[in-house]
């Protein structure tokens, strides 16, 4: 692997940053702490540091040489509301709150490459980089989203944006890519159905929402295979039922809602208008009325082709050849990257952190899988995040070209 130099004598400081971020998780537009460590180390390394970016995000500016050619990296900074399993010494220290999707160490990896790039002489890149530490990418509150309407690219333009999360992608290490959709959008839905309630004895006297609901969780799974050619991934779920809190009581309302993930605009497009149609069809054959709330999240995560190759590129010259995946199947998790990424070419790679044999003595009983209460980030994948991000400044701003 050619990790940048000095991550190796510097490599315990980065990873007790990590620790203390892991130790004080903060869930999103709360990361008070974590956004005031991340702009003092990055003034006491002379980066310039804006604050107040959709609340709790902030930005690092890096200006070198008079180059015009700008880039931006991103690191997303917020916590899970789940109760940490494990034991070790820098287990959470805020009981309902964990790092359990490894935020903690995507900020140190770009924190460690902050510092580097800061350390270097006027040669080392030609240009201007932007740290864009970013707020509230969990739960659907669309951090990236608020920064974009913050004034983001206005007030720190980027001639593209690029963006590692670590996932089980097999080595530690190992690089994952694609040159188009690697996430899916995140929907949500719910339709209430609105009858008329009574005795569950007479139910003649009523309008039984609780019929409707059923007979519509039913329809619901028809659309995709109805509306998405079947050459096209895209997945409905109906997850919630609710009727009446009593057995015999007809409610006046019932409702049903669940999530929907598509790679494409264009599809959720055709979803949300099919089941729009289908819940009124239902509602009107029962008597009904169908009121339905619709949430777009987050559009999918689509990788820019030019982007996504030189991204590549400079991920063989960090890992070599074997430890890069560049055609890596699309996964339904999403990502609230992807608002950038329709602001801005760019690309979002995937960092495998193995299988969690990295794990201290004291971590839980279950799998080191993001969003379970077991996983712990792997430091050793901290230094060649670090450099991937480095030498991405130093071949896309390169100095004297």
């Amino acid at each position: 692997m050619n990790i940048v130099d000095s991550f190796a004598a510097h490599a315990s400081r980065f990873v007790d940053i990590r620790r203390d971020i892991h130790a004080h998780p903060e869930l999103g537009f709360e990361e008070h702490r974590t956004s005031e460590k991340v702009a003092g180390l990055l003034a006491e390394w002379g980066i310039e540091v804006h604050r107040g970016i959709a609340g709790t995000g902030l930005v690092g500016v890096l200006r070198k040489g008079t180059g015009t050619r700008t880039i931006g990296l991103r690191a997303d900074m917020d916590a899970l509301p789940l109760h940490e399993a494990n034991e070790f010494a820098h287990k959470s220290t805020h009981a309902g709150r964990m790092h359990a999707c490894g935020h903690d160490g995507h900020t140190t990896m770009l924190l460690a490459a902050a510092w580097h790039l800061s350390q270097q002489g006027p040669g080392d890149f030609d240009g201007t980089v932007h740290f864009i530490f970013q707020p509230a990418e969990e739960m659907g509150k669309a951090g990236a989203r608020k920064m974009i309407q913050d004034g983001l690219f206005e007030r720190f333009p980027c001639d593209a944006v690029f963006a590692l999360h670590n996932f089980p992608v097999g080595d530690v290490g190992r690089f994952a890519l694609n040159e188009g959709a690697l996430m899916a959008s995140s929907n949500t839905y719910r339709i209430t159905m609105h009858g008329r309630g009574t005795h569950a004895s007479m139910p003649h006297t009523g309008i039984d929402p609780v019929a409707a609901v059923v007979t519509l969780a039913q329809q619901l799974q028809t659309i995709v295979p109805r509306t998405i050619p079947s050459t096209e991934r895209a997945l409905l779920a109906v997850t919630q039922l609710q009727g009446s809190d009593a057995p015999n009581v007809i409610p006046d309302v019932a409702t049903v809602g669940g999530t929907i993930r598509t790679f494409s605009i264009e599809a959720i497009d055709k979803i949300e208008a099919r089941l729009r149609e289908v819940a009124a069809g239902v509602a009107a054959a029962h008597g009904c009325t169908a009121e339905v709330f619709f949430n777009r999240s987050s559009p999918p995560v689509v990788n820019h082709v030019a982007e996504a190759r030189f991204a590549a590129s400079v991920m063989r010259e960090v890992v070599g050849d074997g430890m890069v995946t560049d055609n890596f199947p699309a996964v339904m998790g999403a990502e609230d990257f992807a608002h950038m990424l329709l602001a801005r070419p760019g690309c979002y790679a995937f960092l495998g952190n193995g299988d969690g044999d990295h794990r201290l003595d004291g971590h839980g009983p279950g799998p080191c899988i993001i969003h379970n209460t077991s996983f712990d980030f792997n430091d050793e994948i901290i230094p060649i995040g670090a450099s991937y991000f480095v030498k991405l400044v130093q071949r896309w701003l390169p100095s004297g070209a």
